[in-house]
């Protein structure tokens, strides 16, 4: 693991020193990202205008909420969103062959080597926001109630990671995966609204229990409200899914590479 790490520690700094050579760029991206919050915080407040609650939430706890889906998705965003999807441009160009040769394991080379700095900088808004809303809420969390936060995000991040593994993988069997990103990242809209707003079992089937997307963000902020002990499987259900996702995820991949021709052929 230790080997590893340092291999990320290199691809992480070249990424940074890649990113810093085009500051314009870096910049650009991180006000559109802040643009693109600030929209979802201030269509937050306007609704709350109208209504004292959504689905049995409040107004900050709505806004603790959002908050925690940014986050999930701008640490997906900065250490594995574009490595993933370059993946899938490579494995068209035959350019895959590069990680194949490479000595280590080939969905980690793949799948890491790229850090994306300006999602990263916005995390430390999202986490702005949680802070702000807890403390408008009044919540005094447990040092236990922190680190159970924490690994359910924990438990988010490689939910999303191991779903848009599989999703590119299909490449190495459709030679394309043209529209999946746009897909994905709409799908992820859906993390921002309680569990409680999703009525019927055709709804409640897809975004909760088949892709997990509301999950992911409702059972870490129900951690800090309070909420997760109305029911335990809010609990245990964050660990479970990740640990099948990612060995899906694993099994897909690695199912993939033995149907992948490569340059050379």
């Amino acid at each position: 693991m230790l080997h590893y790490f340092r291999i990320w520690l290199a691809s992480a700094r070249y990424s940074i020193t890649r990113t810093m050579m085009f500051r314009g760029d870096f910049i650009v991206w991180s006000l559109v990202e802040l643009f693109w919050m600030t929209v979802n915080l201030l269509l937050v407040s306007v609704i709350y205008r109208h209504t004292d609650n959504i689905a049995g939430w409040n107004q900050y706890e709505m806004m603790l909420l959002v908050g925690t889906s940014m986050l999930i998705q701008r640490f997906l965003m900065g250490f594995f969103w574009s490595s993933i999807f370059e993946m899938g441009r490579n494995v068209r160009t035959g350019n895959f062959d590069f990680f194949l040769a490479q000595p280590g394991n080939v969905m980690f080379m793949a799948t890491t080597r790229k850090l994306d700095p300006d999602g990263l900088v916005n995390a430390v808004i999202a986490v702005g926001v949680i802070v702000y809303a807890a403390g408008k809420l009044d919540l005094q969390p447990s040092f236990l109630d922190v680190a159970l936060y924490a690994a359910m995000v924990g438990c988010g991040l490689v939910i999303h990671y191991s779903v848009l593994v599989i999703s590119i993988s299909l490449v190495f069997w459709l030679t394309s995966a043209q529209g999946v990103e746009g897909t994905y990242f709409t799908l992820t809209e859906f993390s921002r609204l309680p569990r409680e707003a999703f009525k019927g079992v055709v709804s409640q089937m897809l975004f909760v229990w088949l892709l997990p997307v509301v999950v992911v963000s409702n059972a870490p902020a129900r951690v800090l409200i309070g909420r997760f002990g109305e029911d335990w499987r809010w609990i245990a259900g964050p660990f479970l899914f990740a640990a099948l996702w990612f060995a899906l995820a694993v099994f897909v991949f690695h199912r993939g590479i033995r149907r992948y021709s490569s340059a050379s052929s």
